[in-house]
């Protein structure tokens, strides 16, 4: 086997698949629920209209969820930071901090362009 190879090992952890299997279920579970929205509510476009008319509410489940991801990440922050207390581990999880802040403002950003 080439050495390239055993640089996707990681790729048949058991994690990975179990985060895989996880995510497909999921996935599937909204485009379920994405196909029955559209047809109860008559097209695409009465869709539309229903996410339209309460996008309030799918701000605050996104805010709830935020809400929920920083405490979790609180949580495995300090349990990381006991077991590795050096300053590589501490500049691997600002790095990590940052990216996650940059993707969620990015992320409301365009939808807050889009409701524009």
């Amino acid at each position: 086997m080439s050495a390239g190879w055993w640089r996707l090992r990681w790729l048949f952890n058991r994690r990975v698949g179990l985060a895989l299997l996880w995510t497909v279920p999921l996935l599937i579970a909204a485009v379920a629920v994405n196909m029955l929205g559209i047809r109860i509510a008559g097209g695409i476009e009465g869709w539309q209209r229903w996410m339209d008319a309460h996008a309030g509410v799918f701000l605050v489940w996104r805010l709830l969820l935020y809400g929920v991801t920083v405490w979790g990440w609180l949580w495995m922050r300090r349990r990381l930071r006991v077991r590795e207390p050096d300053a590589v581990a501490g500049q691997r999880l600002l790095r990590v901090e940052i990216a996650a802040v940059v993707a969620v403002v990015a992320l409301e950003a365009s939808l807050l362009m889009q409701a524009a």
